[in-house]
């Protein structure tokens, strides 16, 4: 609305933000933010919270909103601002959405997993009766604000944490960006994927992997934004491992737990003769190489047949199980029988 615009840009009325912060980068990046705002005159509430796995509920979406509500803002010129990991997104995104039926929101992912996850498409949700965002929906933000130097206070494995969902994209579409994983998953963690100019050897290894990243997840989410098509690559590592994060919080982090179920994947499609035991090999010496556990004792064989048994119920009545069918390329599968996983699973513990 051209009127609205004049209006909030004119300078006859203070620009207002409503900003939720996770308490952790409120305590390393807080002052800097509150300093951001108070130099451009801009009135601002900042909400810090402790956005975990654990407290990714329905109470903490309505802490927001009494805040939210409590300050008062124009839902067309005032976008609710989230800064933190994908925890901090999911619930602000929810929040916002439920606010006068839609209020608009920005993105500012602090982690590595949430800056190449969380930043893109539409999705938001809270956890609900154990069951991993259980309620949610699709809004997406009105824009993402993505800065790499965040990334460099995050610990080492919430670094190897995020490389789990870009190893996801890179073995379901980018044979390069597996590549690059492979050649350069060390120097990419020393770093903490900042760039530097003495990085020679390594080119800008950080860039290209999180450029790649992100524009592989676009080209999957964006035509399917709704998720009405179900046949989706992105659910790669995504089919167990919901079940298994959720049964042994807080033990591992989310795409740690990616990584498990990518794992046994792995070994479901080297069983089903769709990859070589050489690529197999491949795969779990590269997750290695990003200090990713490729195993864990959690994932047992009934916690398994369960998870896919839920699969079942949100999918339509079909697996849609994505697998590789060699290193950056993949398809679905809907007919991969119990004998064949259980073969695969035996495999898996075994090595």
């Amino acid at each position: 609305d051209p009127q609205q615009l004049e209006l909030a840009t004119s300078g006859k009325r203070k620009l207002r933000r409503f900003i939720v912060i996770d308490e952790v980068v409120d305590e390393l990046y807080g002052s800097k933010v509150r300093e951001y705002f108070e130099e451009n005159n801009v009135q601002h509430k900042i909400l810090a919270l402790p956005t975990t796995e654990e407290t990714k509920s329905m109470d903490l979406v309505l802490d927001i909103l009494q805040e939210v509500q409590k300050f008062s803002i124009d839902r067309r010129t005032e976008p609710i601002i989230a800064i933190g990991g994908g925890v901090c997104l999911d619930i602000v995104g929810l929040a916002a959405s439920l606010y006068r039926r839609r209020t608009p929101y920005i993105r500012i992912p602090t982690t590595l997993l949430s800056y190449v996850d969380a930043s893109v498409g539409a999705k938001n949700g809270v956890n609900f009766l154990q069951c991993k965002n259980k309620l949610g929906g699709y809004t997406p933000p009105v824009a993402s604000f993505l800065d790499r130097s965040f990334i460099q206070s995050i610990p080492r494995r919430h670094i190897s944490n995020g490389l789990g969902e870009i190893l996801k994209m890179a073995l379901m579409k980018h044979k390069g960006l597996f590549d690059l994983l492979k050649s350069h998953g060390k120097y990419l963690l020393d770093t903490k994927f900042q760039s530097y100019s003495g990085s020679a050897n390594h080119g800008d290894a950080a860039l290209q992997t999180t450029r790649i990243a992100i524009e592989t997840m676009l080209e999957e989410l964006a035509p399917n934004l709704w998720e009405d098509d179900l046949d989706r690559l992105v659910d790669f590592g995504h089919l167990i491992s919901p079940e298994l994060e959720m049964r042994v919080l807080p033990s591992l982090m989310h795409g740690e737990a990616v990584n498990i179920d990518m794992a046994f994947m792995t070994y479901v499609a080297h069983t089903r003769g769709l990859i070589t035991a050489e690529e197999k090999e491949q795969i779990i010496q590269c997750m290695r190489g990003l200090e990713l556990p490729v195993w864990h004792g959690g994932c047992s064989w009934p916690l398994i047949k369960r998870a896919l048994m839920e699969r079942l119920k949100h999918s339509g009545g079909q697996p849609r199980m994505p697998l590789p069918t060699g290193l950056g390329v993949a398809e679905i599968f809907n007919d991969t029988s119990e004998e064949t996983l259980e073969r695969a699973y035996k495999l898996w513990v075994r090595d």
